[in-house]
């Protein structure tokens, strides 16, 4: 399964970069709120990324069979042309990193590993888990 990951006890000056790239990426704007990763608070008190785990709690509560597991990659990839925007699986997504931006389909990390390239700090990667 290809999962994007942060490397364990790597620290995170959350420049927001990685956000910055994802939300770019997917709507061709900087915000934070339409991001697939987010800089969260530590246990530690600094900055941490949050990041799709690739459970597929998503796909479980969609009635629309938008959401599917891609056999090849194990990512968890949403159809937007099945997409209602109902929101269940923004509500549901544990790491809270899935994005309803009014009036567009529901978007998700799909690993293709754009955050990692633009963090400078390199604690960001994809891998086959």
């Amino acid at each position: 399964m290809k999962k994007l990951t942060v490397k364990k006890d790597a620290p995170c000056m959350a420049c927001l970069a990685c956000v910055s790239a994802c939300s770019t990426a997917f709507y061709k704007e900087f915000n934070e709120d339409y991001s697939c990763i987010r800089i969260v608070s530590g246990k530690d008190g600094g900055a941490k990324p949050n990041v799709c785990i690739q459970c597929g709690k998503c796909m479980k509560v969609c009635e629309h069979d938008a959401i599917t597991q891609n056999p090849k990659t194990g990512v968890y990839m949403i159809n937007k042309k099945n997409c209602v925007s109902c929101g269940k699986c923004v509500e549901v997504c544990p790491m809270k990193v899935m994005v309803l931006k009014p009036e567009n389909p529901a978007s998700k990390c799909i690993a293709c590993g754009i955050c990692a390239k633009a963090c400078p700090m390199g604690i960001l990667e994809v891998v086959e888990k």
